[in-house]
């Protein structure tokens, strides 16, 4: 049984050449992994918002999140205080749960504010992809290209370089 992954992001992908390139990598996934992607509504941003209303913002897209992920799941949160990990770090984690029996792999993805206090303390792992900023799109795609290069990578496939 191929493993199953899920992908929660906040927000919508708006870009076609992106939306394009998601489809790509899933199209490519289909051999390893039952893959989803979930896009959860974004929470309008004041102007001016203060820091209780900012908190209050990533607590709603958190638990919009949370609502998404299965108590025997691993999740795996792309946080900007996380953990960098190689291509193939990522890979061995990926074919260490594959192992394991454990209910899915989910990434979860958060919006432009960041994620809630509750979605980090929920996090089986917290992968930084980069001291790079990048537009909350772009994650989404690197993302699933990330998984499908680990995939790759465990099965000793030509792709990796």
């Amino acid at each position: 049984m191929p493993a199953q992954i899920r992908i929660i992001a906040i927000g919508k992908i708006k870009e076609r050449y992106i939306s394009d390139g998601i489809d790509e990598y899933l199209k490519r996934l289909r051999p390893y992994a039952g893959t989803e992607i979930i896009q959860v509504a974004d929470e309008s941003i004041p102007e001016k918002a203060s820091a209780a209303i900012i908190k209050s913002i990533l607590d709603k897209e958190g638990d919009k999140v949370l609502k998404q992920t299965g108590s025997d799941d691993f999740v795996i949160l792309l946080d900007l205080h996380g953990k960098e990990y190689s291509s193939e770090g990522i890979a061995e984690i990926i074919s260490e749960q594959e192992l394991s029996c454990r209910g899915r792999m989910v990434f979860c993805i958060g919006g432009s504010l960041g994620v809630s206090d509750l979605l980090i303390r929920r996090a089986d792992i917290r992968w930084k992809l980069s001291d790079l900023t990048f537009p909350h799109q772009f994650v989404r795609l690197l993302t699933v290209e990330q998984i499908y290069r680990a995939f790759k990578i465990s099965r000793k496939e030509k792709y990796h370089r």
